[in-house]
């Protein structure tokens, strides 16, 4: 085993531990963070192109972004940690998870707009997926609302503030 092998394997080793606890196990929930991870890394590079290229691009910002990516983070695996308080199927991660991905494809959409680049993407795609996850995400609130899950007042009030 080369050096550089033995540091990803013990890499790997701790993170994936940390990353069930945080989570939850299994190849969805890896898949998901992943996925949230992805879309959250090209909409920093959108936003960053596209505040560079408007003028708009300010320091503090985009250290409150470090911020608001860390929280964005954390809201899955807290809702993990409620599943496994309330004894739910990874209800509320699942709908967080969702809930950020549907927010931040539509945020690198626009940023991906922004920096000039709509003729190079398919932005009729992106726009398809966060109407599907968006949609996903409303069926699966009104599954836990029909289930008693979630109290139909909440839903009402989640309306109220979009994600």
């Amino acid at each position: 085993m080369s050096k550089g092998q033995a540091v990803w394997s013990g890499v790997g080793a701790v993170m994936l531990p940390v990353i069930e606890f945080f989570y939850g196990a299994g190849e969805s929930v890896i898949a998901a963070i992943i996925a949230l991870a992805f879309f959250i890394l090209l909409d920093w590079i959108s936003g960053s192109r596209a505040a560079q290229k408007d003028n708009s691009y300010g320091s503090k910002y985009g250290i409150d972004g470090l911020f608001r990516t860390f929280f964005m983070l954390l809201l899955p695996a807290g809702g993990h940690f409620l599943d496994v308080l309330f004894n739910l199927p990874g209800l509320l991660f699942g709908l967080l998870v969702a809930g950020l991905l549907y927010h931040v494809i539509q945020s690198m959409t626009a940023n991906a707009v922004r920096a000039g680049w709509a003729d190079w993407l398919p932005i009729n795609a992106l726009e398809a997926i966060t109407k599907w996850v968006g949609s996903e995400l409303d069926k699966k609130v009104q599954r836990s609302i029909n289930r008693g899950g979630i109290p139909s007042d909440l839903k009402k009030a989640d309306e109220s503030n979009v994600l």
